[in-house]
């Protein structure tokens, strides 16, 4: 359970490394984000800028103190899938992505949930190496 305050990894190559949630984007006043869920977060650390040779773009897209959306992919709090199993990750990660739901990085590095397909967020679900 994402909750105000909690701090996520992010695991696609758009330039943060962690974030801080500073909204949950549902329409429940109070309530925390699972897997699938939209939160609004602020750039903690981020990886310093690349030297960028002439003709090239940089390739970190979001800098420190920036206000972006995110899309969760993994949480440490249970979650238990309709056949009965029970998931439980080591970290809370998430996908930095665009007004139009679409991930701001070309790459994602870790394993992300299932769930995502379902909630039509198949580009993560595609770019990702393995879904659990």
């Amino acid at each position: 359970m994402i909750y105000l305050k909690s701090m996520l990894n992010v695991i696609d190559n758009s330039g943060a490394q962690v974030v801080e949630c500073i909204k949950v984007l549902r329409h429940k006043p109070h309530s925390c984000a699972q897997i699938g869920d939209r939160i609004t977060c602020v750039v903690k650390k981020a990886r310093p800028p690349q030297q960028v040779l002439p003709g090239q773009s940089s390739g970190n897209k979001v800098k420190r103190r920036d206000i972006c959306q995110a899309v969760v992919v993994r949480t440490r709090s249970p979650l238990i899938r309709k056949d009965g199993s029970v998931v439980r990750f080591d970290d809370n990660a998430c996908v930095l992505i665009n007004k139009n739901g679409e991930p701001l990085g070309t790459r994602i590095s870790s394993v992300v949930a299932k769930e995502l397909k379902d909630k039509n967020y198949n580009k993560i679900v595609s770019l990702a190496p393995k879904t659990f």
